[in-house]
C-alpha cells in the first residue's frame, strides 16, 4: 500500500480511537460524578442544543435571532403543560410524558413557523429587533398567564418517563452505583445531543447547508442562482425553534420547576456568545462554544471560595453569574478580534497542520 493511502488512514484510525474513548468516557461519567457535575453537564448538553439551533439561523443562514429564549420558554412550558395532570390547579392534558416532548418541540417549531412570513422578508438588524419582541412577549405570558405558566412562581416540571423508566429521584441501582434523575437524565441528554448533532451536521454538508450559506454570502445572488430564499429562510426559522423547544424541555426536565426569569433577554445574548466563541456555521463550534458559557458560571459558583474577587450570591462583591458574564463577554471581544473563526476554526488549522506536516 502506497504512503499516500497509509497517512490517511492513520488520521482516520487516530480519530477513530479519540472518539471512542471520548463516548466510553462520556458513558461512565454518571458512575463517578456527584450531582452538581452531572447537572453541569447537563445544562451544556441543553445549551448545546439550543447553540446547535441558533448557529443554523445565525451562523450558516446569516439570520440575526436574540429571541431564542423565547423557543426555550415555550418548549418548557408546552412540555408542562402537556405532560401534567392538573392536580395543582393549573392547566394539565396528562399526556404520556414522551409525547408530551415530543408535541412541545412541535408547539416551538409551530411558533416559529407563524413567526417565518417576517424572518423570511427581515434580514440582519430589522430582524434581531423583531426577534427581541418576541422575549417580551414572552415574558409577559409568563408572567401573567397564571393558569398555563404559574406566574411569577413558576409551575413544577413532571418527570420523564420512558419505556417504563422514570426519570425522577427515586434511586435505581445500576452496578451497585444509586442512580437519580441527574444520572438517568444523562443518557437521555446525551443520545438528544447526539442525534441533534448528526441532523445539523448532515443538513450543513447536503444541499439545503450549500444553499444556506448562499444565502448568508450573498442573499441576492443566491436567488439568482435559483435558491428559494425567502422559503429556506422561514424553513431555518422553523428547524432553529424546534431545537430551542428540545433545549427548553431538557432544561425543564434539569430544573425540575420552570420560572419565568430564566427565559429572558440574558438567556438569548448568552446564545449569541456560545456561536461566536465557538465559531459560527461550524456544530462542533456551537458544541464548545455552549459547554464554554454554560459551564462557567457553574464552575465560579462552585469554587467561589478560592477566587479573588469571586464571592457568594449575596454576600458582597462580585457574584459568580455576573463574573462569568464578564469573561465571556471578554471572550467574544478577544474572538472577534484574533479568532474570527472561533474555537472550531482552531481546532480545524490544528488538523490541517498536522495533514501537512505528515505529508
Amino acid at each position: 500500500m502506497s504512503e499516500a493511502l497509509v497517512r490517511p488512514l492513520k488520521v482516520l484510525g487516530t480519530r477513530t480511537y479519540l472518539w471512542t474513548a471520548v463516548t466510553v468516557l462520556l458513558l461512565a461519567l454518571p458512575f463517578y460524578l456527584d450531582r452538581f457535575w452531572l447537572q453541569a453537564g447537563l445544562f451544556a448538553m441543553a445549551a448545546a442544543l439550543g447553540a446547535i439551533g441558533i448557529n443554523l439561523l445565525t451562523g450558516a443562514t446569516g439570520q440575526l435571532s436574540m429571541g431564542h429564549a423565547f423557543f426555550l420558554a415555550v418548549g418548557a412550558y408546552g412540555y408542562c403543560v402537556f405532560a401534567a395532570d392538573g392536580d395543582d390547579g393549573l392547566t394539565g392534558l396528562g399526556l404520556p410524558t414522551w409525547l408530551a416532548a415530543v408535541l412541545a418541540v412541535g408547539v416551538a417549531g409551530i411558533a416559529g413557523g407563524l413567526f417565518s412570513p417576517i424572518s423570511g422578508r427581515l434580514s440582519g438588524a430589522y430582524l434581531g429587533i423583531a426577534t427581541l419582541a418576541l422575549v417580551f412577549i414572552g415574558q409577559h405570558v409568563m408572567f401573567n398567564a397564571h393558569d398555563l405558566t404559574g406566574g411569577a412562581n413558576g409551575r413544577d416540571v413532571p418527570p420523564l418517563n420512558l419505556f417504563g423508566l422514570t426519570f425522577d429521584d427515586r434511586e435505581l441501582l445500576v452496578a451497585a452505583v444509586p442512580f437519580g434523575s441527574a444520572e438517568k437524565l444523562w443518557y437521555a441528554g446525551l443520545l438528544a445531543l447526539l442525534a441533534g448533532a448528526l441532523f445539523a451536521r448532515g443538513v450543513l454538508r447536503g444541499r439545503p447547508g450549500r444553499a444556506m450559506n448562499a444565502i448568508r454570502d450573498h442573499r441576492i445572488a443566491a436567488g439568482v442562482i435559483g435558491v428559494p430564499v425567502a422559503r429556506y429562510r422561514a424553513a431555518v426559522f422553523v428547524l432553529s425553534s424546534m431545537y430551542a423547544g428540545l433545549a427548553g424541555v431538557l432544561l425543564a426536565l434539569v430544573f425540575q420547576r420552570t420560572v419565568p426569569d430564566y427565559f429572558g433577554i440574558t438567556l438569548s445574548l448568552e446564545y449569541l456568545a456560545m456561536i461566536v466563541i465557538g465559531g459560527l456555521g461550524s456544530v462542533s463550534g456551537a458544541v464548545a462554544g455552549a459547554v464554554f458559557v454554560s459551564l462557567l458560571p457553574q464552575l465560579l459558583t462552585r469554587y467561589s471560595d478560592a477566587l479573588p474577587l469571586v464571592s457568594a450570591p449575596g454576600t458582597g462583591g462580585i457574584a459568580p453569574g455576573e463574573a462569568s458574564r464578564y469573561l465571556y463577554g471578554a471572550a467574544v471581544v478577544l474572538v472577534v478580534l484574533f479568532l474570527p473563526g472561533g474555537l472550531a476554526r482552531v481546532a480545524a488549522r490544528r488538523r490541517t497542520r498536522t495533514l501537512t506536516e505528515e505529508r
